[in-house]
């Protein structure tokens, strides 16, 4: 865990070049939202500025995903770059309510002078995952009666959509 860390206090220059790989099972990840299945790359240039450190960089490894509408899992690969300034985190304050403004979406903290490398990492590949998640464009996904997959195989169900608002005009149709 510690290879993960980043110990800004020891910076002495002011920009200083980190390159890393990491084993997939180093970084922390939710296994329901991906799955980290290949090393992780990170390249980041660290400028030092007093007591902010803005990371710059590149973070690169293969991800695996769920389809959502098949279920099957395929594997994407994530190249994401980064720019995030990271303060000093401070007390809680006022309690006062403010705006977010821009600049606090790229903007991070961090405490006891480390940056923890595995955070920036794992928030980079979770930006990589889709809104909907799909194996393929073509995905045709499941059968909603009896859960076959229709990119494998197909099935003899006929599922019947019944609106209930419509129930009364289905009735009526049947009298006639």
């Amino acid at each position: 865990m510690s290879e993960l860390l980043l110990d800004v206090g020891q910076m002495r220059d002011a920009e200083a070049r980190i390159e890393r790989t990491f084993a997939p099972g180093v970084l922390p990840t939710d296994q329901t939202i991906c799955r980290v299945v290949a090393p992780v790359a990170l390249s980041v240039v660290v400028r030092k500025d007093r007591m902010q450190f803005r990371l710059v960089g590149r973070v690169k490894t293969v991800i695996e995903l769920s389809c959502s509408r098949c279920l099957d899992g395929f594997a994407t690969p994530v190249d994401e770059a980064f720019d995030v300034l990271y303060l000093p985190h401070a007390p809680a304050g006022s309690g006062e309510e403010r705006m977010v403004e821009d600049d606090d979406l790229s903007t991070a903290f961090y405490s006891d002078n480390v940056i923890d490398l595995g955070q920036l990492m794992q928030e980079q590949c979770y930006l990589a995952v889709p809104m909907k998640p799909l194996c393929r464009d073509d995905c045709r996904g499941l059968c909603p009666v009896c859960g076959t997959n229709f990119n494998t195989g197909s099935c003899e169900c006929r599922p019947a959509w019944v609106d209930s608002r419509l129930a009364v005009l289905e009735q009526l149709r049947k009298d006639k």
